[in-house]
């Protein structure tokens, strides 16, 4: 058996990839962008045509994990049934990357939260098993958009 391949997310967004990976890495720590190339001139081929300067692969790690993206036009668009968990330590990590990555707040439900890119992220507690073990605890979940850790503790 071949070793293991690390599975990388690639993410396709219309013409915004470099924005994004600037963003992303100002927001996680132990992040970087680790290479760029960009689309070559579009006098070169029809394929390139509104392309040239824009993101034909991205590579970019957010903390400590591999990301790829490219800039392909409007063919695809995100949507929820994608989206990235961030398990935090504490309520102020909640706060801290609910702030950062909260964009769209009709999108907000549960925890989950919408960036200006369009991208889905789950910004919960590490330990949420423990936190909806009643009933209670599950239903004060589901009233909830950003997750408030003391909140489930006393439902």
């Amino acid at each position: 058996m071949a070793a293991l391949t690390p599975i990388r997310p690639y993410l396709w967004f219309e013409d915004s990839a470099q924005e994004a990976m600037e963003y992303y890495v100002s927001v996680f720590p132990n992040s970087s962008i680790d290479q760029v190339t960009t689309y070559p001139d579009e006098s070169l081929s029809e394929h390139f045509e509104g392309m040239s300067g824009k993101v034909i692969n991205g590579e970019f790690t957010l903390n400590g994990m591999p990301f790829g993206c490219i800039d392909g036009g409007p063919a695809f668009t995100f949507n929820e049934a994608i989206s990235f968990v961030i398990n935090c330590a504490d309520q102020a990590e909640i706060d801290y990357y609910w702030d950062a990555l909260s964009a769209a707040p009709g999108a907000e439900a549960c925890g989950w939260c919408k960036d200006r890119f369009g991208v889905s992220w789950q910004v919960v507690p590490a330990d949420l098993g423990r936190l909806m073990v009643r009933p209670e605890q599950t239903q004060a979940l589901m009233q909830m958009k950003k997750i408030v850790i003391a909140e489930l503790e006393n439902a």
